[in-house]
């Protein structure tokens, strides 16, 4: 894989190992990229006051693009829900928040998704996902 690398600046932070990941390619990471903006303003759009407050940490292939594992965390300064709780209110939109990723991605088959949920948002303590 080449050492040259265009549009670091416009990818979502996927660790400081390498650029990019071992493994995965740069459309795969693309495509991360724009499935966490999506899913950032679904959250925010969705109306369930859980999930509403989540914020998209890091979206990465697991373990590729066919299925995407979704880090949310809970919003700085704010009591964190518990976790079963968003992690079952994250089960009941999942196919609502794939349709979402399915309108705004030019692929043919949306990809499946995991989620994790960090409890504290990073840089507050940093939780284990979940």
């Amino acid at each position: 894989m080449s050492k040259k690398h265009s549009g670091r600046s416009s990818l979502r932070d996927f660790g400081s190992d390498s650029f990019p990941p071992a493994g995965h390619s740069r459309k795969d990471l693309q495509l991360c990229s724009q499935v966490a903006d999506t899913l950032q303003l679904a959250l925010g759009d969705c109306g369930d006051d859980v999930l509403r407050d989540l914020h998209v940490v890091r979206v990465v292939p697991a373990p590729d693009a066919s299925q995407l594992l979704v880090i949310v965390g809970s919003a700085p300064g704010e009591l964190p829900p518990p976790p079963t709780d968003v992690l079952a209110h994250l089960q009941a939109r999942t196919p609502w928040l794939r349709g979402e990723v399915a309108h705004a991605i030019t692929r043919k088959r949306a990809p499946s998704l995991l989620f994790e949920y960090l409890a504290t948002a990073p840089g507050e303590g940093g939780e284990e996902p979940r």
